[in-house]
């Protein structure tokens, strides 16, 4: 008795409709995290400036995220349009997504890395504070906090990223069932025409019966002929040999 079923635990190529899902899942948390991660720590504050004239009182100042590192809220809000895209995209496009993810990710985690290790320079605090350049002392007290959410967000991202660029093409993007009516017509004509290079999407009922609409058969092969019900070639018999010769010839 031959086997039907590959053995529980031996893995196939292509994967399971419900790994597919999750996948799809885990990536839109990820991003969904990663963008709120980088919004958050926009909104807080990253360095502390302290200043004095000699004269007064020091003054302090608080810089958040968003004016340490411009590119914060930006990049969030672009995490979000990739979420969007993800699911609108498909083939190479959501390789594109999620390289461009991978990228947002870097670009977050570059000036957090630089804040949790090197600390905040003066100067540059001073700068972004519109400070007097005639104060006698300026002191910057870098937070943890606030990077370290920035850092977990580029990390989210960047797994965001891979997930994306490994994403399977029939997972990729939206179904057919949402193209428009012309593009259906359009995937309905070359299955009915034998056309090998259509979505990489298994044809569905709907797909079925939108050949029969546009006037092709879906059932024709490549050479215009039906397939033999017993799997055979057109033209032959069950055994897939030719009519007028002999099986044992």
């Amino acid at each position: 008795m031959s086997e039907q079923a590959s053995s529980p635990g031996t893995g196939t190529d292509s994967p399971t409709p419900r790994s597919g899902r999750s996948t799809t899942v885990l990536t839109t948390l990820l991003l969904c995290f990663a963008a709120v991660a980088l919004w958050g720590s926009s909104r807080m504050t990253w360095v502390q400036v302290t200043s004095s004239d000699g004269k007064t009182l020091a003054r302090t100042t608080d810089l958040d995220g968003g004016t340490w590192a411009a590119a914060m809220t930006p990049l969030a809000l672009t995490l979000l349009a990739a979420v969007a895209a993800s699911f609108a995209v498909r083939g190479w496009a959501v390789r594109v997504v999620g390289l461009l993810v991978g990228l947002v990710g870097i670009g977050v985690a570059v000036p957090a890395v630089q804040l949790l290790v090197s600390g905040a320079d003066a100067d540059r605090a001073a700068d972004l504070a519109e400070l007097s350049s005639h104060l006698e002392e300026v002191s910057a007290e870098s937070s943890v906090l606030p990077p370290l959410l920035a850092l977990v967000g580029a990390v989210a991202a960047l797994a965001a990223g891979v997930l994306l660029m490994r994403k399977p093409k029939a997972r990729a993007g939206l179904s057919s069932k949402y193209d428009n009516p012309a593009a259906r017509r359009e995937a309905a004509a070359k299955l009915g025409q034998g056309n090998k290079e259509l979505p990489d999407e298994p044809v569905t009922q709907r797909m079925l019966w939108d050949a029969l609409d546009a006037g092709e058969d879906p059932t024709l092969d490549t050479d215009g002929e039906k397939p033999d019900a017993d799997g055979g070639e057109p033209g032959s018999d069950a055994d897939g040999n030719e009519p007028g010769k002999d099986s044992r010839s």
